[in-house]
């Protein structure tokens, strides 16, 4: 039996050393770091990880993603760790209400959050009713998260309502944040030992030596997180509208439709991560209906212009529904609607050059063509017209051969010419 004991000794005295999780994600939060943060809080759970580490810098994103995240990370069953990070990082707006939110919250030197405001969609401010609802629910909600976590409420609501910042060094006194840390191993070190209240009872964190698992974006979030910008997507959007134009308007060009295709895919896989204006993406739709139904109907120009005021309005509102960080930028928009305007000024021009230039074939084509009398016309002779032999007639009196005539009519195959002044 002694022996039994002894056996189990070792055992007993060296415990499994901890695991933690790395969540990494620096940008504007929206439905991408709200995927990737939740599916990192499941995928620790899955692996009984011991804490998870969520590195951020951020300046801020959509309200429906933060308040996704925040709730992901209060009802985690792991302590939560949130680190802003690297130096010179911020989590601001949004990102205020993530950081209170964690269990322990610590921040790299030279780093700060805060300035919470709530600003509306598109830029355009509500009225001051409508304002002041939506400033007073960020100020109940962030207040509720600061108690939760024992953090400072009434600097949290000031963040809000005032938009003020605190630097890392000021957020510690304030007791907002619990280490300022330079690196990651300076963070560990000061983390072990913590002690996080949980809804089971304290956890104490051994991070000494502790196992790293590093869980970064997967190949769609960094695909979606590339193609959730308005400027790609409305560039995407472009070139596949007019790659189908221009397959529809040639069925044989198949580079420009597959180009086309191909691009609209992407850009429509781009909107699902963005909350966009369906009546603009609508007018976009209607504005490619017209443009392929101008090259199928004779509308002289109507259907373009109407395509074009089309394109412009959807343009301005498919974006109108989102924050100023996520709107498309003037000087893209204007270089597109300018492209769009030359390109169909070009295409009506070429149409109505088209309709009044003069034909090249056919017996309109022949009259007025020069040529040289090859043999004696009286009446009747052979001419060198565009590289061709011809039997003529002379109009009046007799031509002689190598005189430089002109044709002025086309009767069947033979033509009537005159001299050449």
């Amino acid at each position: 039996m002694k022996r039994m004991w002894l056996l189990l000794l070792p055992v007993l005295a060296y415990p499994a050393l901890s695991k933690y999780v790395v969540l990494e994600f620096e940008g504007t939060i929206g439905p991408v770091s709200d995927r990737y943060i939740s599916n990192g809080i499941d995928k620790a759970e899955e692996l009984d990880a011991d804490f998870i580490l969520l590195k951020l810098d951020t300046p801020g994103g959509l309200d429906e993603s933060m308040r996704s995240i925040v709730k992901k990370i209060m009802a985690s069953d792991i302590p939560v760790v949130g680190y802003v990070y690297p130096i010179g990082g911020r989590a601001a707006s949004a990102g205020v209400f993530i950081m209170l939110s964690v269990h322990v919250a610590a921040m790299a030197p030279g780093t700060n959050m805060g300035a919470a405001h709530p600003v509306a969609m598109g830029g355009q401010q509500p009225d001051s009713i409508m304002m002041g609802k939506i400033e007073n629910d960020a100020v109940a909600f962030i207040r509720s998260i600061a108690d939760e976590r024992g953090r400072d409420p009434d600097w949290a609501e000031r963040a809000v309502r005032e938009s003020i910042s605190a630097a890392a060094n000021q957020a510690l006194e304030l007791g907002l944040i619990d280490y300022i840390a330079s690196s990651l191993e300076e963070l560990l070190e000061k983390l072990d030992g913590h002690k996080v209240k949980m809804p089971d009872g304290e956890v104490v964190l051994q991070t000494a030596d502790a196992e790293e698992i590093e869980i970064g974006l997967r190949w769609y979030e960094k695909l979606l997180r590339v193609l959730a910008n308005p400027n790609l997507i409305y560039i995407l959007l472009m070139i596949g509208i007019y790659g189908v134009i221009a397959w529809v308007q040639n069925p044989g060009s198949i580079l420009p439709g597959v180009v086309g295709i191909i691009a609209l895919i992407f850009a429509f896989y781009g909107l699902q991560v963005l909350p966009i204006n369906y009546a603009g993406l609508a007018l976009i739709a209607v504005a490619l209906i017209l443009f392929i139904l101008e090259v199928k109907i004779t509308s002289y120009g109507m259907l373009t212009i109407g395509g074009i005021v089309s394109l412009v309005l959807g343009t301005l509102l498919m974006f109108q529904s989102t924050p100023s960080f996520y709107g498309i930028s003037w000087p893209v928009i204007i270089t597109i609607m300018g492209l769009v305007v030359a390109l169909f000024v070009l295409i009506i021009f070429l149409a109505v050059r088209t309709h009044v230039r003069k034909p090249t074939t056919g017996q309109k084509g022949m009259v007025g063509l020069v040529g040289d009398a090859r043999s004696d016309l009286d009446p009747e002779g052979s001419v060198y017209i565009r590289g061709e032999y011809w039997t003529a007639v002379a109009a009046s009196g007799k031509i002689k051969t190598g005189t430089k005539v002109k044709v002025v009519a086309m009767d069947g195959m033979t033509l009537k010419v005159e001299k050449v002044p």
